[in-house]
């Protein structure tokens, strides 16, 4: 199996800073992990700066703006397949239907995924994976944890990444497509990260800015922040409702 690398520390900041920073609560997570997360941290930033970061910037520059977003299409199309077994796992039915009438159109009429004419007749991308299930499931995020590559996680994430693996259909290139197919996998997933990463080149800025103190803290409790975000579609539950409430809506949402 190869999995896809990920290199999440500074996406996962945006993420939140442009899309769910909605609520300012602090997030006392445990972090018995610290010292192994800080050197962890530490090492992403590097193989960010020395190796991924100017491997995207030469691919930014080799390539022009429809390629690119012909890229992004394709692997966002391939990603929807699992977003859509996650919908059912969720409960999300009527959400999952979308996604699967979003797949077949953009695999169709967009040629492989290459365009993405769903999201123009009102069928948008959802953010749905593994972890987002378990959580959905009552399933505790564990720990903070950050993973060589893929960034900030947590025990149940780290799960989820396993799940996610196994519903990606490159994986199964990998595993049974031999030689051929395991190279082909590998140049897919590397085309991927670079492409990924490349995707927030503009946005560092203020990914510098927001961070612009602890690093560490900031990032974990934004990373803890976005996930609830994720798993309870915008509608965190409130601290003095421990178990949840219907209002929640993270079972029958529509996003």
């Amino acid at each position: 199996m190869i999995a896809k690398i990920r290199f999440l520390t500074n996406f996962i900041v945006i993420m939140a800073l442009t899309a769910c920073a909605t609520n300012s609560k602090g997030y006392r997570q445990s972090d018995p992990w610290h010292a192994w997360n800080k050197s962890t941290q530490s090492f992403n930033d590097g193989f960010d700066k020395h190796i991924l970061k100017p491997v995207a910037t030469g691919y930014l520059h080799v390539t022009n703006s429809a390629f690119d977003d012909g890229v992004t299409n394709f692997f966002s199309n391939i990603n929807d397949i699992g977003v859509t077994i996650n919908d059912v796992l969720q409960f999300k039915l009527l959400q999952g239907s979308k996604d699967t009438l979003r797949f077949i159109i953009n695999t169709t009429a967009g040629v492989g995924g290459v365009f993405d004419w769903a999201s123009n007749i009102n069928l948008p991308k959802h953010d749905e994976d593994f972890g987002q299930t378990l959580g959905v499931w009552g399933i505790p995020s564990g720990p903070y944890l950050v993973l060589p590559f893929f960034g900030p996680s947590s025990p149940r994430d780290t799960i989820g990444l396993i799940g996610d693996a196994l519903m990606d259909p490159i994986t199964y290139v990998s595993i049974f497509g031999g030689f051929a197919g395991s190279a082909a996998a590998a140049g897919t997933s590397i085309l991927d990260t670079t492409d990924y990463r490349a995707g927030v080149m503009t946005k560092e800025k203020v990914v510098e800015e927001a961070t612009d103190g602890d690093r560490y803290d900031f990032i974990k409790n934004t990373y803890f922040q976005h996930r609830e975000y994720l798993i309870y579609d915008g509608n965190p539950q409130d601290e003095d409702d421990p178990l949840g409430s219907d209002e929640s809506g993270n079972n029958n949402s529509d996003n």
